[in-house]
């Protein structure tokens, strides 16, 4: 079977985690740190912007609750998103608020996001589809415009820019995931973004059960200072869980982040072939990126009629050549589709999207073999 996602790791990682086995220090220490500072060079922000978490879904978890969201509040968001966006919302009593999206790129446009605003909306959030920015300059103008916190979705975006931003930098909040599906993995992380570095110290209390002073023989520890007075005496900022990474997970995400550059080459090199040997089938390719947009080619997406989809998706799966629908959208979920009402785009794309298999670790024969499979199972649908 040729996956659809894979990680690629080796010697490297290993030879990592081997290091921090034989430190006898498992857990959040310098590696993390260490880690967290590589990161926020990576995206162009100070380090005291960011924080690592044990999840994407949980610094989205967070990040709602640090805007003390409750009943009465909405918060728009794309259908087309990760369920973990909208339940971090609805945990919080809030109502998530779905907007459409363009069926060609699948990311909401100002538009999509204005028409659902309302005197309740607390939050806009929005996902970078496939790696891609879309409208999010605009969207970010549209939010200063009418005062509201905007977070980003980057957990598909890890390199993604606009203009020269990273993708996650245009709000208020962003958090990325490194789980084993991702580009950078690290089996299971994520990292928060506030661009207020009070909100991550306040973050970073959440994330290890609220305790503010203990959080300080950690921090000393990983950076060669002294350490407090009476380190394990603390105070308790709030009522949080304990949400952080360690430093295995840290280790692996270091090498896989200097290894970023020739994964995002090797996914640049798969999707401009997959656009070039699948030119002229009866498919929708996706659109070209607006100029000053780069992406992460986390999908690679092809369109086809509703009704042929499923059977050339079918058809693939046999062929030993995996391909999915990411994602469903939420407001036809039936714990959320009272929250919206018809919402074209995102239907449309819903009924004829398919993503391919899209990651560093396919060779040419692979990649071969799937533009080779797509093309008979297109042309034998179409010929029926």
């Amino acid at each position: 079977m040729i996956n659809i996602f894979q990680p690629t790791l080796g010697a490297a990682e290993l030879a990592a985690v081997g290091e921090v086995f034989n430190s006898n220090w498992l857990g959040r220490g310098r590696r993390t740190a260490d880690f967290e500072k590589a990161f926020a060079g990576h995206i162009g922000v100070d380090p005291a912007q960011v924080v690592s978490t044990n999840s994407c879904t949980e610094a989205l978890f967070l990040i709602m609750e640090m805007l003390e969201l409750g009943p009465g509040d909405e918060v728009v968001l794309p259908s087309i998103s990760f369920v973990g966006a909208a339940n971090a919302i609805a945990a919080r009593g809030a109502r998530p608020v779905f907007c459409d999206v363009d069926p060609h790129t699948l990311n909401p446009t100002p538009d999509h996001v204005r028409a659902v605003l309302t005197p309740a909306t607390a939050a806009v959030l929005v996902l970078h589809y496939g790696g891609r920015p879309g409208a999010i300059a605009d969207i970010a103008t549209l939010c200063r415009e009418v005062g509201l916190p905007l977070i980003e979705d980057t957990a598909c975006a890890v390199a993604s820019a606009a203009d020269g931003h990273a993708a996650g930098t245009f709000g208020d909040f962003a958090a990325w995931s490194f789980d084993a599906m991702k580009i950078l993995v690290t089996g299971d992380g994520g990292m928060l973004y506030a661009r207020d570095s009070d909100r991550v110290r306040d973050a970073a209390s959440r994330l290890y059960l609220g305790m503010r002073e203990a959080s300080g023989l950690a921090q000393a520890m990983a950076t060669d200072s002294a350490a407090p007075q009476r380190w394990w005496e603390f105070e308790l900022d709030g009522f949080g869980r304990r949400s952080i990474t360690n430093d295995i997970a840290s280790a692996i995400g270091l090498v896989q982040l200097a290894r970023l550059p020739e994964f995002l080459q090797r996914r640049s090199e798969i999707a401009t072939c997959y656009d070039e040997q699948l030119a002229g089938l009866p498919v929708r390719l996706p659109p070209p990126l607006p100029e000053g947009h780069t992406t992460s080619h986390f999908f690679y997406w092809i369109g086809l009629p509703a009704g042929v989809r499923d059977v050339v998706a079918n058809r693939l799966l046999r062929r030993g050549v995996y391909t999915t629908f990411r994602y469903h959208p939420l407001h036809t979920v039936a714990a959320y589709e009272h929250q919206a009402g018809p919402l074209a785009g995102a239907e449309q794309a819903a009924e004829e999207t398919l993503c391919l298999p899209m990651h560093q670790g396919l060779d040419s024969e692979a990649v071969g073999r799937v533009v080779s499979e797509v093309r008979e199972a297109v042309l034998a649908e179409v010929s029926s």
